[in-house]
């Protein structure tokens, strides 16, 4: 089975192979013959044309001079000399298109001498009526000199005429016999093809159970890998939360010592500088004043402190709410970095976690303003609603395209986790030099 398989893929192809070389073949052929013929046609039918045009001209001609040679006037000269131009060009053309056609080309020679002899005649009248010679043109006019002619060019216009006709029926008869050589040649290539087309058919219908085995293996290896992926990205999201988790309780940790240890540190050594200065008041003016700079900078050493404290775990966040402590943010933010911002900031009910999740959105979206933005105004917006609160941060500033954030934006995707965590979805939208916001959403029950 499998040999006979075989080979009826073998012989499927070249059948088909050969079908379509036929078929190209017997249509070129076709194709070039009906265009032959076509332009041999368009070409006969051109002359017919022109010879009929000409002897139409040649009559306007005569009829212009008779009546110019009747009745004297000079207006029945303006359709003859027109007619005369039209002759000439017209002549040139057939002797365009005869020049191809050396078998008629004697034929035209001679009507186009009967032509010349005729212009020649009319011509003759003409001056002599101009000239006031009435027995000259009116025994010109009496000949049968022009009535000969124009029988000739009737004659030889006529038989010029029916060679075109022939040569169209010629061309007729051409299409004919391509077009039947089509329709052999389409037959013969549909037989043939339809020979192919069971091949392979059969072929197909032998390989298709082949395919449904290995479609179904690799639907199983997909559904594996997927189920794999599915379980790997959770593990990761599981643990980017906690090690977001213990990054807090770090923090949390590191605020605390800062504050209980290095506070105390910093506040006993500014009480033991204010005892020194008091007991040298106005003794050592030069000490009093190292020391007044002293105590200056513990002071700042103390901002110091309490600003890191605040990065680390906003103690606001905890004794104040989150309004509070991002009224707090906001002002601050705006003393360091110079921007006007305005906060519009409604009282909602979250948990801790979701509150610290809006305060670090918030200060995260401030850190690339300040980085990235180059903006002179930024918003800040916390409303409430029945079962989620909204959260948002705009600027004014030069904005980015959002297709070109790349892997390596790691704050807008930690801030995207950290919402997604808290069961929430961040928006980020941004055009260039329009500014940029970023919003996000969270349910109100965490």
């Amino acid at each position: 089975m499998k040999k006979f398989t075989s080979l009826k893929m073998a012989l499927s192809l070249p059948l088909a192979m050969l079908a379509a070389a036929f078929l190209i073949f017997i249509n070129e052929v076709s194709f070039r013959q009906s265009t032959q013929a076509v332009a041999n046609m368009e070409q006969a039918e051109q002359t017919r044309s022109a010879i009929s045009q000409l002897v139409r001209q040649i009559l306007d001609a005569e009829t212009g001079q008779r009546g110019y040679l009747l009745t004297g006037d000079i207006r029945y000269l303006e359709p003859y000399k027109a007619a005369v131009g039209d002759i000439t060009q017209n002549l040139n053309i057939l002797r365009g298109l005869f020049t191809s056609q050396p078998e008629l080309l004697s034929d035209f020679d001679a009507l186009s001498r009967h032509v010349s002899r005729k212009m020649a005649e009319m011509d003759l009248s003409v001056r002599m009526r101009k000239d006031g010679n009435e027995d000259g043109w009116k025994f010109v006019l009496t000949t049968d000199v022009g009535k000969e002619q124009m029988e000739a060019i009737r004659e030889q216009s006529g038989k010029l005429a029916a060679s075109s006709v022939l040569k169209m029926q010629q061309g007729q008869a051409e299409i004919k016999t391509a077009l039947q050589l089509s329709r052999i040649g389409i037959a013969a290539t549909a037989l043939v093809g339809l020979v192919a087309f069971y091949m392979y058919l059969m072929q197909t219908k032998a390989l298709l159970a082949s395919g449904q085995r290995e479609q179904e293996s690799l639907e199983r290896e997909r559904d594996l890998l997927e189920k794999q992926v599915r379980e790997r990205t959770a593990s990761l999201a599981e643990l980017a939360t906690h090690l977001q988790n213990v990054r807090e309780e770090e923090r949390g940790h590191l605020a605390r010592e800062l504050h209980d240890e290095l506070g105390a540190l910093l506040t006993a050594a500014k009480l033991d500088v204010a005892r020194i200065k008091s007991r040298l008041a106005g003794n050592m003016p030069e000490a009093s004043e190292r020391l007044e700079h002293l105590t200056s900078t513990l002071n700042t050493g103390i901002a110091l402190k309490r600003r890191i404290v605040e990065d680390l775990r906003p103690s606001s966040l905890s004794h104040l709410g989150l309004v509070a402590s991002l009224e707090i943010l906001g002002r601050e933010f705006a003393e360091r970095s110079g921007l006007s911002i305005d906060t519009d900031l409604e009282t909602v009910e979250l948990g801790g976690s979701a509150q610290l999740t809006v305060y670090r959105l918030v200060q995260e979206s401030l850190t690339n303003i300040a980085k990235y933005a180059n903006a002179t105004q930024v918003e800040i917006s916390l409303h409430n609603f029945d079962s989620f609160i909204t959260v948002d941060v705009s600027d004014n500033g030069k904005g980015f395209k959002l297709e070109n954030i790349g892997p390596g934006s790691h704050g807008l995707a930690g801030m995207r986790h950290r919402v997604e965590a808290a069961g929430g979805k961040l928006t980020v939208s941004s055009t260039e030099g329009s500014g940029t916001q970023v919003g996000a959403v969270l349910p109100r029950s965490l």
